[in-house]
């Protein structure tokens, strides 16, 4: 099981491998006061994962520890750390053999030298995992319509198929509410009617006001 770091064309194989690795997983959440009510959690979706890890980069190569050698010099690995945290773009975490290929940032890094072991160079890592965020624009167009159109907000006219026995005066006493509007009906339809206002047809569709 290796550890990797990869950077673009960069790839830095950590020599020895930690004894653990922990994953933090947790949901986010806000919470707010209601007054006499007191406190209420509404779930926000899932954080980012966090992981972390200890290990040390030996001066020497050990067989019993190390992964490979020639093991690199500890300073130059910790430059190489050093890059990785600076680094504005996301990192590739691999653990062979585990399902683990994830994009990470390097956030945090501690380092620590212990008497008696001159050389040795003994760190803490921190790794968050990257996602990309995707926002939909404000005032895009949506699917289907022409850019810069506005939204017709005028609303369709009614209408009123023309039964057997209808007249003019009936339909304004059915769809407005007093008979002596028909002439209202008569002057939106005057094209489909014709010049007298007693000859409807049974199957027109008129338009009300």
């Amino acid at each position: 099981m290796e550890f990797t770091l990869k950077d673009g064309t960069t790839s830095f194989k950590f020599p020895v491998k930690p004894e653990e690795l922990t994953i933090s997983r947790s949901k986010g959440f806000e919470t707010i006061n209601m007054l006499e009510y007191g406190e209420f959690d509404f779930a926000q979706g899932e954080k980012v994962k966090e992981i972390t890890f200890s290990s040390f980069f030996p001066k020497e190569y050990d067989a019993s520890y190390c992964m490979y050698e020639p093991v690199p010099d500890p300073r130059v690995a910790m430059n190489i750390l050093n890059t990785f945290l600076v680094s504005k773009k996301p990192l590739r975490f691999i653990i062979s053999n585990t399902g683990v290929n994830v994009p990470v940032y390097l956030i945090s890094h501690n380092t620590t030298f212990r008497g008696g072991e001159s050389g040795d160079i003994y760190f803490d890592i921190t790794l968050r995992t990257w996602r990309d965020s995707k926002v939909e624009k404000v005032g895009a167009a949506t699917s289907g319509s022409k850019s810069g159109s506005r939204t017709d907000l005028k609303k369709s006219s009614k209408t009123y198929t023309v039964k057997s026995g209808d007249s003019l005066s009936k339909i304004a006493k059915l769809e407005l509410g007093s008979s002596s509007k028909w002439n209202e009906i008569y002057k939106l339809n005057m094209k489909t009617i014709g010049s007298d206002p007693n000859r409807i047809k049974p199957g027109q569709k008129l338009v009300m006001p």
